[in-house]
């Protein structure tokens, strides 16, 4: 009895001590997931990380981050290796691996490597995409904002909202920049997570001329596996508080990431001017975002601007055909250089002008016809660039150089290159891109606009047109600079009976004949856009569809002015 009693009572001392350790460990066990459970009793129904309202703690975060995330290659911070069985182990490494990506994608965002840019935010919508999650899950590092959401049951439609730095899933969030109504038949095959994410760069990156990415944020919306697009019921993005202009426009566009460009297809822009929200209405999951663009001309300008282009190249036609004529007829014209330079660019401009008007009604045709008017029209335009640059190169001959300017077959050598450069260009384009002449649309925001055949590569065409431009016009620009000074610096001899009225008439005339040879008037091109966008455009259809019509006037006033003696106007350089 004695030993039962003793044995009693030893066991119930160790139970009691077992007891007191069990408590303790229990307790140094709850300490932590009750330090992580006290927060926002608002947002208790969604698991949030990163989202820290304290500056000095998000700095600690972030160096946390740093340390526990040193990996500088985006393919071994943004694994993908498929999706796991969801445990609490598995769905706490799983938030884990993903802010170590977001926040390797967001270092990313903030250098100066445009082209990794996209590749990061594909791994990184990989990368999250695999995460299974229980519940509704928020995530923010940087200028990244995720959501990860299983609705687990059948839903008429789900909202998502966002600011900044947090986003929720069927309520309002104070602050919210952005709104989505995801529709029922998207959540009705929803079986895997789907991820909302939302990406906002440091820095423009576009490099655009009239065009702007608002706020450079694009919104992403994916779910595991599934590509989902063609949608009956569509997804509605609005974004809050847009700022617009009134010389720009917004316009809801999708990023295509292979070939790294915008596109509109499949998307509405629902916005009114005045309003300051602009909702995107699409029919497909992607990255969205709007772009700020050039305001569109009204019905009415652009029938006006068509009418003007068409009067204007056609009436340039006939006055370059009768300036060739005269060219032809009057030996003592084939005989001067400078005269020579003005027929061939009269015979580009022609070119331009028929190959132009022809090519509305070439898109109506066979593919093979409107392939031959594209690449005919590019052809030509460049030819156009092309002499105006060698009109330009002639006059520093005569007016810089003056002296010692004897060139030997200077006429072969002026043609082969006016002719020959936009003839390599083409050939290139030909050969680099098969099918890069074709018919495009004069609106590239509406598709089902009036049609020409010409380049459709816009790369292609911002190099081989706007680049090949810039390039002649600035050279032109200062030879046009030089012509002012030398007609402000050189002494004139006075004519009988002319005075100082009468020299400043004949410098102005020289000047517009200078400037339309030289195509200054082009460089309206750079003025289209912006605050001169309407008025741009007006000035560069009148100026450039008559530039025809000056230059007959041109022909003519120096064929005139040179009289009988038209041999001895001839360049040093026409012995050549």
């Amino acid at each position: 009895m004695t030993i039962s009693m003793f044995t009693f009572d030893f066991m119930m001392q160790s139970s009691c001590s077992s007891v007191v350790r069990m408590k303790w460990w229990l307790l140094v066990w709850l300490l932590p997931l009750l330090a992580r459970c006290d927060g926002d009793p608002q947002n208790s129904k969604d698991t949030v990380r990163g989202d820290n309202p304290n500056p000095s703690d998000g700095r600690d975060e972030k160096e946390a981050l740093e340390t526990y995330c040193d990996n500088e290659d985006i393919y071994q911070s943004c694994k993908v290796s498929g999706p796991k069985r969801v445990t609490q182990q598995t769905f706490s490494t799983g938030l884990a691996d993903a802010e170590c990506c977001m926040a390797q994608v967001n270092t990313i965002l903030g250098g100066r490597k445009p082209n990794i840019d996209f590749e990061a935010i594909e791994r990184l919508e990989q990368s999250l995409e695999q995460i299974e999650v229980k519940e509704t899950t928020s995530i923010s590092v940087g200028q990244l904002v995720a959501l990860l959401l299983k609705p687990g049951r059948r839903r008429a439609a789900l909202h998502i909202s966002a600011s900044d730095n947090h986003a929720v899933a069927g309520a309002a969030i104070n602050n919210g920049r952005v709104n989505i109504r995801l529709p029922g038949d998207v959540l009705s095959s929803l079986s895997d997570t789907m991820l909302f994410c939302m990406v906002t760069w440091p820095r423009s990156i576009w490099n655009v001329t009239s065009e702007e990415l608002y706020q450079n944020r694009l919104l992403g919306l994916s779910v595991r596996g599934k590509n989902i697009s063609g949608l009956r019921e569509r997804v509605n993005i609005t974004v809050n508080m847009v700022t617009v202009n009134e010389t720009q426009s917004p316009r809801c566009v999708f990023l295509n990431f292979s070939s790294k460009s915008f596109s509109s297809s499949g998307c509405l822009t629902i916005w009114e001017p005045g309003q300051s929200d602009v909702t995107c209405s699409c029919d497909h999951l992607t990255y969205f975002g709007i772009l700020l663009v050039s305001a569109p001309l009204s019905d009415t300008d652009e029938a006006v601007l068509t009418y003007l282009s068409v009067i204007g190249c056609s009436l340039s036609l006939v006055a370059l055909v009768i300036t060739l004529l005269l060219f032809v007829v009057k030996g003592k014209l084939r005989e001067d250089v400078s005269m020579k330079v003005h027929a061939n660019l009269a015979v580009a401009l022609i070119l331009l002008n028929a190959h132009f008007l022809s090519s509305r009604a070439a898109a109506l045709s066979s593919d093979s016809t409107c392939f031959y008017m594209a690449l005919a029209l590019h052809y030509s335009l460049l030819a156009t660039f092309s002499w105006m640059a060698l009109e330009s190169f002639h006059l520093y001959l005569l007016l810089v150089r003056v002296f010692n300017i004897y060139i030997r077959r200077y006429m072969l050598k002026l043609g082969l290159a006016g002719w020959s450069l936009p003839a390599a260009i083409v050939t290139v384009a030909v050969f680099t891109e098969p099918g890069a002449y074709g018919r495009v649309a004069l609106d590239s925001a509406d598709p089902n606009s009036t049609q020409i055949c010409y380049l459709r590569e816009s790369a292609l065409k911002m190099a081989s047109t706007l680049g090949v431009f810039a390039v002649v016009f600035a050279f032109n620009l200062v030879m046009l600079l030089v012509t002012v000074q030398r007609l402000i610096g050189f002494p004139h001899r006075k004519r009988f009976g002319q005075g100082e009225r009468g020299r400043a008439k004949q410098n102005i005339s020289t000047l517009l004949g200078v400037s339309t040879l030289l195509g200054i008037t082009w460089g309206l091109v750079f003025f289209s856009f912006g605050h001169l966008s309407t008025v741009g455009q007006y000035l560069f259809c009148i100026l450039n569809s008559l530039q025809g019509f000056f230059i007959f006037l041109w022909f003519v006033l120096s064929w005139r002015k040179s009289g009988p003696s038209t041999a001895s106007s001839k360049t040093p350089s026409s012995s050549s």
